[in-house]
């Protein structure tokens, strides 16, 4: 009997469900629905669910609703593995809104407070270096009574003593392997597992989207971590570097693969990566793309498309319209500009963690702004980021464009682990045609 099952994003702004034929991977019905936050997140799901045709089915769900998952990293040295840390939670699809490095005092325990963690990744040294920071900063964010979930991925030869630490305090704590466990090596996948497992465990039902058990039950992860597990299929099965661009009401996700490089820099290169731009969205964040685009200098003072973006700042559900592609062109410029490029070590010196994607071959853009907009001008969006000689990085070389317009990354995310053959069935269809 063939079996069929919902895959189901809950944004920030819009709940998309798809059925999805689990032998073959055909896709048999999509529906969106605007998601309910207000009230509870399953009122929009379910209505979702019925309008795809997928009422009574197994659900497969990820969610980036309530504002995604805020991470903080604690590190020990901020050019290595506080660094390192901040990249590994950004691939675990979280928004690092805190970055701390060496010995916490009293005023860094305030600006970790400030910056109001869903969970703290706690890092530093490299595995038999010193641990003296390590332990350092795990005795004061027990001291803290900051009562937020830690991920504890430094020194293993100090991992017993943190978490006994925090445990002893009342903290909760995950540990898991060294995201640095040598200089010019990153180990990721730990910290990402354990990231993802907070996130389901404390965060979601943190959030308070929904009033019963219902709803994190559901959830496997949250959506850039999804998204990023299909990209990664996707790359397995593709030949040649990829980009992916998502473009949403309340952030701009960057994903690239490209092949390696010897050129690796001491807090290692992930090859498989992710950026999320907080203040690059065409809904929520509005205002922030022209704020970004002024900065860069792609953008002066439009009053109209300014007025534009704060009306859909204050409503996120205003109707689609012409500011919104202006805006999504706007974000995805200035999130791929940052993500290639990296972030200067200081004034006039070398940058760190940027990408090279001149090997890019293919550039797939997703987002609803994208997806409902006309093929043509979704394409011309992405065509004219990727085309954007002034923004001081190395350009991709002759990519094919693809809009993801029956929003297939997020299902094949969610399937991949136990339905990898349905999975890659849907990501196919980003590869061929466009």
């Amino acid at each position: 009997m063939t079996a069929y099952a919902v895959c189901a994003d809950v944004g920030s702004t819009f709940t998309k469900v798809a059925v999805v034929d689990l032998a073959d991977g055909t896709l048999l019905g999509r529906a969106a629905h605007s998601t309910t936050v207000d009230s509870d997140v399953l009122h929009g799901l379910d209505a979702a669910i019925e309008a795809a045709g997928g009422s009574g089915l197994p659900v497969y769900a990820c969610s980036s609703a309530g504002g995604g998952l805020r991470l903080a990293v604690i590190g020990y040295e901020r050019l290595v593995t506080a660094e390192a840390g901040h990249r590994v939670g950004l691939s675990a699809g979280a928004r690092v809104v805190h970055v701390a490095a060496g010995p916490l005092d009293r005023a860094g325990v305030d600006e970790l407070k400030a910056a109001r963690p869903d969970v703290v990744l706690l890092v530093g040294g490299t595995d038999g270096g010193d641990a003296a920071v390590l332990r350092h900063n795990a005795h004061r964010l027990a001291a803290a009574r900051l009562r937020v979930p830690v991920v504890a991925a430094g020194n293993a030869d100090a991992r017993e003593d943190v978490v006994s630490e925090l445990t002893r305090r009342g903290v909760p704590v995950i540990p898991a392997g060294n995201v640095l466990p040598r200089i010019g090596v990153s180990d990721p996948a730990p910290a990402r597992t354990a990231i993802r497992e907070v996130f389901l465990r404390h965060v979601i039902g943190g959030k308070k989207l929904s009033r019963g058990p219902r709803f994190a039950s559901l959830v496997r992860g949250a959506t850039p971590d999804v998204v990023l597990t299909a990209v990664e299929l996707l790359a397995d099965h593709y030949e040649g570097d990829l980009l992916v661009v998502d473009v949403g009401g309340a952030t701009t996700d960057v994903y690239s693969v490209i092949g390696p490089d010897v050129s690796a820099d001491v807090a290692g290169t992930l090859w498989r990566s992710r950026t999320v731009e907080g203040d690059l969205g065409v809904r929520w964040t509005a205002p922030g793309v022209l704020d970004a685009a002024v900065a860069e200098r792609l953008a002066a003072g439009d009053a109209e498309l300014r007025a534009a973006a704060r009306a859909r700042a204050a409503d996120p559900g205003l109707p689609p319209g012409e500011p919104d592609l202006r805006l999504a062109s706007l974000a995805a410029t200035v999130a791929l500009r940052r993500h290639a490029r990296g972030e200067p070590v200081g004034p006039g010196g070398p940058r760190k963690g940027g990408k090279d994607l001149r090997g890019v071959r293919r550039v797939i853009g997703s987002g609803g702004v994208l997806r409902h907009a006309d093929p043509a001008a979704a394409r011309r969006v992405l065509g004219a980021a990727v085309a954007d000689h002034a923004g001081g990085w190395a350009l991709p070389r002759t990519p094919a464009v693809t809009v993801d317009t029956d929003y297939v990354l997020a299902p094949a995310g969610l399937l991949a682990a136990e339905h990898p053959r349905a999975a890659l069935a849907l990501l196919q269809q980003l590869t061929h045609g466009q």
